[in-house]
């Protein structure tokens, strides 16, 4: 990272990436075509991540191939004039991780991947949670992107006496 300054630590990029409604994931097609999509993500524990999709497309193709993916995240992106100085910038929380992503084989996981994936979009729904699944279990693949490293947040953002918050401060 070259400003280090603005690097935070990898509990906060969780939180990141928690919070943020999407997370792209970067992967490397066969013939080496960067693939990169905005996806739904949620997590469980503090390294494991899981999507869902069609059981069959361009996403599976490449992860059977090349299962290195690289996850980003946004959760606040605030454009604004530089309080001390009039630049115009940008405030933001963002955070990185790379992984390995797999195809979820076994039920009791895809089941357990799929409620966090709805606790976390649809919390309000989880009542319907069941229905759900037993109608669509079989049409839906489950992807599972095991952090290879710990994820590493980045932020710019000002206090209100209008300072950069600098080397992870927090207030």
């Amino acid at each position: 990272m070259r400003k280090k300054s603005r690097e935070m630590d990898a509990a906060w990029a969780l939180e990141v990436m928690d919070r943020a409604p999407y997370m792209t994931v970067g992967m490397t097609d066969v013939d080496g075509t960067p693939y990169v999509l905005p996806l739904s993500l949620s997590r469980i524990g503090s390294h494991t991540f899981y999507f869902h999709c069609a059981p069959e497309g361009r996403k599976l193709d490449i992860l059977r191939h090349h299962p290195q993916v690289c996850l980003t995240a946004v959760s606040k992106c605030k454009p604004t004039v530089g309080p001390k100085d009039g630049s115009f910038t940008l405030e933001y929380h963002s955070a990185i991780a790379y992984g390995h992503a797999e195809i979820v084989t076994d039920d009791a996981e895809k089941r357990e991947a799929l409620r966090a994936i709805c606790k976390r979009f649809l919390p309000s729904h989880m009542v319907a949670f069941d229905a759900a699944v037993l109608r669509s279990m079989a049409r839906t693949a489950v992807i599972r992107i095991t952090l290879t490293a710990p994820p590493v947040g980045k932020r710019k953002q000002y206090d209100a006496n209008g300072d950069e918050m600098k080397y992870g401060r927090t207030e």
